[in-house]
């Protein structure tokens, strides 16, 4: 006679066989993952299915939590102006703030040592010196500076001086002009002046220090230092060849 087995349930097979047991099938094992026995019989919900209990309650929650703060936000305040507005428009006015801070400290602040008047420069001071453009062939024409080679080096050369000098945070202000006078020969050898004006109430500090001739010198020369790479080019002046007194 057949005999029916629940899962796992043992059987003897034989006088002397050992224990069998049923292995339960697919459906069987899902109603077994499903669902445990407790302690006094009723069923329990498994490990994985608590889990997702869990998750389905804090969705909810999370959930809960959108829908009130929306309901808050879109909540009126007063006549027709609601909550999300006010917060919006106290947002805006704090940028609004910030700018207007940056603008106005920006206009406000001024660099006292860019503050001075040009119409009180008006003692002279003059360095005279010499340099060499080493990649120059000098021809007679440069002896006479009314000829268009002259001209046109003297141009070039003026422009770099003044440029030089103006730019230098210290001199600028003091720079009034660079002069070219003459063409020699070694190569080519340019004489020069640079006039600088001071204010007279400051011309003795000014001579001992800003507009020493150490100070003009060095400005000059780390120029010289800093200038293009090539060394080739026409209009390289020698470093080592700036004379100045």
């Amino acid at each position: 006679m057949a005999q029916i087995l629940r899962p796992n349930e043992r059987v003897t097979v034989g006088n002397g066989g050992g224990a069998a047991y049923r292995i339960p099938d697919a459906t069987e094992r899902d109603g077994l993952l499903g669902v445990q026995a407790g302690t006094n019989g009723e069923a329990i919900p498994s490990v994985h299915a608590a889990e997702a209990q869990r998750r389905n309650i804090y969705t909810a929650q999370e959930e809960s939590a959108t829908c009130r703060i929306k309901r808050e936000l879109n909540e009126t305040v007063f006549w027709k102006l609601k909550l999300w507005m006010i917060f919006i428009f106290i947002f805006l006015l704090m940028v609004a703030v910030i700018i207007i801070s940056l603008l106005v400290c920006s206009a406000v602040h001024e660099d006292e040592d860019e503050k001075f008047d040009p119409s009180l420069f008006t003692v002279p001071r003059y360095f005279n010196g010499n340099f060499q453009l080493p990649n120059m062939v000098f021809t007679e024409e440069l002896f006479t500076l009314s000829s268009n080679n002259s001209q046109a080096l003297i141009a070039e050369l003026q422009e770099k001086l003044a440029d030089l000098y103006t730019s230098s945070p210290a001199l600028g202000r003091y720079f009034s002009k660079a002069v070219i006078f003459a063409f020699r020969n070694g190569s080519v050898i340019a004489d020069y002046q640079l006039t600088f004006l001071m204010p007279e109430e400051e011309q003795d500090q000014l001579r001992n220090f800003t507009l020493s001739r150490a100070m003009v010198y060095n400005v000059f020369r780390q120029f010289l230092y800093d200038q293009e790479a090539d060394t080739s080019a026409s209009m390289y002046i020698d470093p080592l060849s700036l004379n100045m007194f």
